[in-house]
């Protein structure tokens, strides 16, 4: 009780603090205003466990904290001791897909055998919408040439391991996003240059066979580690794949401060259109995603799946690539904006869902569903 008292005090002092910030800005006290903001951020993570409603969006208070605290003082994260931080972007991505190989087994390869209409349909719909959306977007908002490769970036590369947190919280098919997941980041080495020579060859100069190579070495190589890794320890890895999300979420973070930071000043000048940019395409892709999948007449619980997994990209591995290129600072921007943006809508959408379930299963479904939470488990 004392502990949940201490947490719910520290809420109330990071309202106190915010409100501190409002009086300061308008009072032109603008040093003291940044320096009030970090202290809100301190109060408020400090204390997100002493309320049931911000906890369930924690990670999403951990990344608009780490944005914000980017864009106040670039300064302290793009550089710490005289040590670059952009360097971080790519071995982050690699522990997160090694991570992600470590939780990936046999099991989610039969997943494909026991419901292959949903995989492909899922896979269709992620590397089609998605691309096409990102597209449309940069010829109707005529941003610079290496933003508007950043924008088509984020629409080629697959899913992330948030869609399946999201579907989890959202009550999805757990099963059907993890082997969506799966596949769509083993295809990406092979996918994601093709879209990007045919899409945003007009905007920058792709080169197909050196992303191939490079993502290879970020995505494809550690995942196929942590599957290896994973067949050879197996449970006795148990403690790595519970503290993996963990890490993952941790990555994400950082990988966000030091892209937002990098590209602060580019954020200035065209941030707010960015911003409308990634929401239209974020919440596109999940409408399109829904309703592809039930035009494909999926259930409505799958098809709410095929949402997320549409909707979320994986915003580190964009970054990732952007860095690669050598253009974090540019294309690595629209990444750090609909990545911080993702998880925000995507907090909301799974706890909506999550209070507003469906049950359209069949009976075969409900028996497959129910194995693989046992296996889970």
């Amino acid at each position: 009780m004392k502990i949940q008292k201490l947490l719910q005090a520290l809420l109330w002092l990071s309202l106190i603090t915010l409100l501190g910030v409002t009086v300061l800005v308008q009072l032109g006290y603008e040093m003291e205003a940044k320096a009030m903001t970090f202290i809100f951020f301190i109060f408020l993570l400090a204390g997100i466990n002493g309320s049931e409603f911000l906890k369930g969006f924690s990670f999403t208070l951990w990344v608009i904290a780490a944005a914000t605290i980017s864009m106040i003082f670039p300064q302290y994260i793009t550089d710490v001791g005289g040590f670059k931080t952009e360097v971080l972007i790519v071995p982050l991505i690699q522990l997160i897909m090694f991570g992600m190989g470590t939780a990936m087994g046999l099991k989610d390869f039969i997943g494909v055998l026991k419901m292959p209409k949903g995989v492909f349909i899922g896979l269709f719909l992620q590397f089609s919408i998605m691309p096409l959306l990102a597209l449309s977007l940069t010829l109707i908002m005529n941003f610079p040439p290496e933003i508007a490769a950043g924008v088509i970036l984020i629409g080629c590369v697959p899913c992330g391991v948030s869609s399946n947190i999201l579907n989890f919280l959202s009550k999805g098919n757990l099963a059907l996003s993890i082997t969506l997941t799966s596949f769509a980041t083993l295809l990406a080495p092979f996918i994601t240059p093709v879209l990007m020579q045919k899409l945003a060859g007009q905007f920058i100069p792709i080169d197909i066979a050196g992303m191939m190579l490079s993502i290879s070495k970020m995505i494809f190589l550690p995942l196929i580690l942590g599957i290896v890794f994973n067949r050879i320890f197996g449970r006795r890895s148990s403690w790595l794949n519970s503290a993996m999300p963990l890490v993952a979420m941790t990555a994400n973070v950082i990988i966000i401060a030091v892209i937002v930071a990098a590209g602060r000043d580019s954020l200035l000048n065209i941030g707010l259109l960015l911003f409308l940019a990634a929401a239209i395409h974020n919440a596109a892709g999940y409408l399109l995603g829904y309703w592809g999948g039930r035009l494909f007449k999926l259930n409505k619980r799958d098809s709410r799946t095929i949402a997320i997994e549409v909707g979320l990209q994986n915003g580190g591995m964009a970054a990732g690539i952007a860095f690669e290129l050598g253009r974090a600072a540019t294309m690595g921007l629209y990444p750090a904006i609909f990545g911080t943006w993702m998880d925000i809508s995507g907090s909301f959408l799974a706890n909506w869902w999550r209070k507003n379930p469906v049950d359209d299963m069949s009976a075969e479904e409900v028996i497959e569903a129910e194995k693989f939470d046992s296996a889970s488990a």
